[in-house]
């Protein structure tokens, strides 16, 4: 029985058939079509650009590797996402991402970033710069959570933590990087 998926995919079906099989222009192409959004993943969750670089690298290898085990249960691109996403957090884990317990209830009053300032708009550059300087938990729970989708407990369960500890360095990052903001 075929999946919603395949039927509506079939060129990306072809494409990772021809992968499957070798060919170079394919694996080129799949490589093309995801790697620029892949890369802005790396690099929000990692900050140094040659880091992401190599993770990108990294992921795709695995992509190519196991690209036998695609299923069609999700699209390509969610799937390459997960790649990226769990190469990004073993390597902050590497590093020993230091998160907090949650020592009690801290509960983020909203899921959105907001920034209080007299008609002054907030330029997306100061956030980025504010990013790079969050400490890697923060980082990486704010950006699983407002870019790539995942939710409190999704998060928890990527990063071995409890649904309350992320939601606690979510608010903790919220928090941290509303500060650095209004410095600039």
């Amino acid at each position: 029985m075929s999946t919603p998926d395949r039927e509506e995919r079939p060129e990306e079906r072809a494409l990772i058939e021809a992968c499957l099989t070798g060919k170079r222009l394919a694996q080129s192409a799949l490589y093309e079509r995801y790697s620029k959004a892949m890369y802005q993943i790396c690099l929000r969750m990692m900050v140094v650009p040659e880091e992401a670089e190599d993770l990108l690298q990294e992921a795709f290898v695995d992509v190519f590797s196991h690209l036998q085990s695609y299923r069609y249960e999700s699209t390509l691109g969610a799937w390459i996402k997960r790649i990226v996403v769990n190469r990004c957090i073993n390597r902050l884990k590497s590093r020993r991402l230091q998160l907090v317990e949650l020592t009690h209830q801290e509960l983020p009053a909203s899921p959105y970033i907001e920034v209080d300032f007299e008609d002054q708009l907030l330029k997306v550059n100061r956030i980025k710069s504010a990013m790079k300087s969050l400490p890697d938990g923060y980082r990486t729970v704010l950006s699983l959570y407002l870019f790539e989708g995942y939710d409190h407990q999704e998060i928890g369960e990527i990063l071995g933590i409890s649904e309350e500890t992320s939601k606690s360095q979510y608010s903790r990052a919220r928090g941290r990087l509303k500060e650095m903001i209004k410095e600039y």
